[in-house]
């Protein structure tokens, strides 16, 4: 109801209730529905996200638009959001009873674009796990963030939809889906390289590469030492599937034969054999195995309590066990057989 022609004023509260009543009657539709839950009043919280909503504030076209939808996010308007390469598709429950429809697709960034950012990684990015993470220098964030030229989309490349009856060029429910992509970003920072389009394994191979170089250097031909894929997860935050080949970085020369000791030494104890059933798993192994367990899918909150793993270190290897086919995505954030 509406008077003198205005529409009724509908309290915070009853615009929370109003979406979660419609959200669980979705679930039974819907049982992989993935709504976007803020943590306390804050859009954002982690880098990926900051400057994900930072990069739609600082455009004209959308600086006084845009935030037509925080109040939406913030009721829990958005019930549901899916990322994929190039496109997101959003539910959000607008004044009708039925959700309406957003589409926003979201160009490739541009390959000159890719390659320069490629290249002034080179040295400045320590493993996957700190890129996801945000924790570089602050000069490659602002190479990231560059207007044109970085890692994040502008106006031109960013087309959406919606189902309401709004012809405003952008309206609340396409708002609110935009800083709902921040939101996500939070519980999944890879999802912004699946939206781009975009390798992360092209941003710190070189890193890699040039890590075991120098540890191969230090060691010398004569006591170098093999790094497992033990070693090589902790230094780099990921799993090594394939293990490199350091014969060329090391330039390490034919063996010498080993001289003879001048005392012989005795041999160290055998170490003793694992428990009757129990063997060395790798995190790959550990994540896919409790993945495997749980039918109906676990979250990344989940995997987090029964490894101990940090969450960047789970994304890396849920998104590698994704890309292979052994898992996949249940719901957002969700993974199962």
């Amino acid at each position: 109801m509406s008077y003198w022609n205005y529409p009724r004023y509908v309290s915070v509260a009853e615009k929370k209730a109003k979406a979660e009543k419609k959200l669980q009657q979705l679930r039974k539709k819907m049982p992989g529905i993935a709504p976007v839950v803020l943590e306390g009043n804050t859009l954002a919280r982690t880098w990926w996200g900051k400057s994900w909503n930072k990069n739609l504030e600082r455009y004209a076209d959308y600086s006084n638009r845009v935030g037509r939808g925080k109040s939406y996010v913030r009721h829990g308007a958005v019930l549901d959001l899916r990322i994929e390469g190039g496109r997101v598709s959003a539910l959000v429950q607008g004044s009708r009873s039925k959700p309406y429809e957003v589409v926003i697709r979201i160009a490739p960034v541009q390959k000159a674009n890719w390659d320069q950012i490629r290249k002034q990684c080179q040295g400045e990015l320590r493993s996957l796990a700190d890129l996801l993470a945000g924790k570089f220098p602050k000069a490659l964030g602002d190479i990231f963030l560059a207007e044109g030229k970085g890692l994040f989309p502008t106006p031109r490349e960013i087309s959406f939809d919606c189902s309401c009856p709004d012809w405003a060029s952008m309206c609340k429910h396409v708002a609110a889906a935009l800083y709902g992509i921040g939101a996500r970003l939070d519980e999944d920072p890879l999802l912004f390289f699946t939206l781009r389009q975009m390798d992360t394994r092209e941003l710190v191979a070189q890193a890699v590469k040039d890590k075991t170089g120098e540890l191969l250097a230090r060691a010398g031909s004569k006591s170098a030492r093999v790094i497992d894929d033990a070693d090589l997860s902790g230094l780099f935050g990921i799993d090594m599937e394939v293990k490199p080949d350091f014969s060329a970085a090391s330039g390490a020369k034919t063996p010498q034969k080993p001289r003879r000791a001048k005392t012989a030494v005795p041999p160290a104890p055998a170490a003793e054999p694992a428990p009757e059933g129990k063997t060395a798993r790798t995190a790959t192994q550990l994540i896919e195995e409790i993945v495997s367990k749980h039918p109906h899918g676990v979250t990344v909150a989940m995997l987090e309590t029964a490894t101990g793993f940090p969450r960047t270190k789970i994304y890396a290897v849920t998104s590698r066990l994704r890309q292979q086919g052994r898992i996949r995505y249940v719901a957002q954030g969700v993974y199962g057989r």
